[in-house]
């Protein structure tokens, strides 16, 4: 595997990167939108919503959790997942800084 560099880039951008790439995948955001709406959800529940394995589910689960977009608590056998909100307002912040760096130019292509 490549070495990636990341430590030349600064921290808010590797976390700008982190949430990036956990939101780079439709099912990941159509995961986040079902969590939204139930404000809580069981791995099972978000399996018999989407057109996705169970393994497929839960791979994506665990990206969205490394990034910290989600939380999940044990139950058993069940992981009950959620927003994590200090991170949610976190990412929200720095991709609204991002997008609101833009100034638009007359001159360019």
């Amino acid at each position: 595997m490549g070495v990636t560099k990341a430590e030349e880039f600064s921290v808010k951008d590797n976390r700008l990167a982190k949430y990036a790439k956990a939101l780079s995948h439709p099912a990941r955001i159509a995961i986040l939108k079902l969590l939204i709406q139930k404000q809580a959800c069981i791995c099972g529940d978000i399996v018999e919503e989407l057109p996705l394995s169970q393994s497929t589910v839960s791979q994506h689960l665990k990206e969205l959790k490394e990034a910290g977009l989600i939380k999940g608590d044990i139950d058993g056998a069940k992981v009950c997942y959620c927003i994590d909100e200090k991170e949610w307002k976190a990412a929200k912040n720095y991709l609204n800084d991002l997008f609101e760096n833009y100034k638009s130019q007359k001159n360019c292509c």
